[in-house]
């Protein structure tokens, strides 16, 4: 028998407020009145729906500041940078390859905006050899913010599939910044929706013989989870509160995302008030089923392929099929997660 944790859609809804659901009715009523100038397109009426949504979601977010929008958080030159990666995400014609790269980028910049202060993060300094060794051997002198008391305490939490890249790629800039090269450990959480069921009475199913964790090693711990895809913030929602029902006490969480819903980080901020939510663009509306409007598709597939019902691959072959280049990038981050996988 599975040892499985479900949690239903219904149980998400309990933690929104009256305000709230108002909030996001009428963010919902904009967007689908925007939809009428989509066939045939309306290029002005578009534009003018989504200006007008945008400056919306804007003010709603004011009202949650554990909600931090990098196009609402950075100056205008950041925004412009924000808006052409997501723009190369959400394209069709985006391959495999270039998906991968903007998907780096876009964790890049999610890291900068949340851990990097450089008005107030004290200089750290890098020594580094070069190859350069006539008529001695040089070296060379870097100064970078120093922000090990801020990721020090960290532990990667992978939400699988779709969330693995992105979680090597911000463990990695955590290994970049670090004095010390510190090298996050890894959970790994095998959950799902349920996508026979619609928005309204979604179950999210944690495998836990299909997971990989410690319990031990994440008390006390700030925790990061790194998920492309943030729509009802239900997955999120479940392995947390299992984790606190099984005693874990995190010190903080951190959420990172490509794009976000509305509701999905009013949501998972409501749920865990400990968390805070980073999103590198917030998208205003859900379908009935679940998937992000207008979104990108399913970030998972496009980041790792999809499998067959005969061939589903484990994580191993997951990492695996990354090739060369991904596993030399993230080779200490590759170590890690086979240790935590194979014990």
């Amino acid at each position: 028998m599975n040892n499985k944790v479900i949690l239903k859609a219904m149980d998400l809804d309990g933690f929104l407020t009256e305000e709230d659901s108002a909030d996001l009715a009428r963010l919902d009523e904009m967007f689908k009145n925007t939809m009428k100038f989509f066939e045939p397109v309306d290029k002005e009426k578009i534009i003018d729906g989504f200006d007008k949504m945008g400056h919306e979601m804007h003010l709603i977010c004011k009202k949650h500041p554990k909600i931090k929008v990098y196009s609402f958080e950075t100056e205008q030159q950041a925004q412009a940078e924000a808006s052409r990666v997501i723009s190369k995400l959400r394209d069709v014609r985006t391959d495999h390859q270039e998906f991968m790269y903007y998907s780096q980028r876009a964790y890049e910049m999610l890291f900068r905006m949340a851990y990097i202060n450089q008005k107030t993060d004290k200089k750290g300094h890098i020594i580094v050899k070069t190859p350069v060794n006539f008529p001695v051997q040089n070296y060379a002198v870097h100064k970078i913010p120093n922000i090990d008391h801020k990721i020090h305490n960290t532990v990667m939490c992978v939400m699988l599939r779709g969330a693995l890249l992105p979680s090597m790629i911000i463990s990695k800039e955590i290994e970049e910044y670090s004095q010390d090269s510190y090298l996050t450990p890894f959970a790994l959480f095998k959950i799902s929706r349920n996508d026979t069921k619609n928005e309204s009475n979604m179950e999210y199913i944690l495998d836990l013989d299909k997971s990989f964790f410690d319990l031990e090693q994440l008390n006390g711990k700030d925790l990061i989870f790194a998920d492309p895809m943030n729509a009802t913030g239900g997955s999120l929602v479940t392995v947390v509160k299992y984790l606190q029902e099984q005693g874990v006490k995190p010190a903080s969480i951190a959420f990172f995302n490509t794009i976000s819903t509305l509701k999905g980080s009013i949501r998972v901020t409501r749920a865990l008030p400990n968390l805070t939510c980073y999103t590198l663009w917030l998208d205003p509306v859900m379908n009935e089923k679940a998937y992000i409007m207008p979104g990108l598709g399913d970030a998972g597939d496009r980041l790792n392929g999809t499998d067959t019902k005969e061939h589903a691959r484990n994580i191993i072959q997951l990492l695996a099929d990354y090739g060369h280049n991904i596993s030399s990038l993230y080779r200490s981050q590759m170590f890690e997660i086979e240790r935590t996988v194979l014990g």
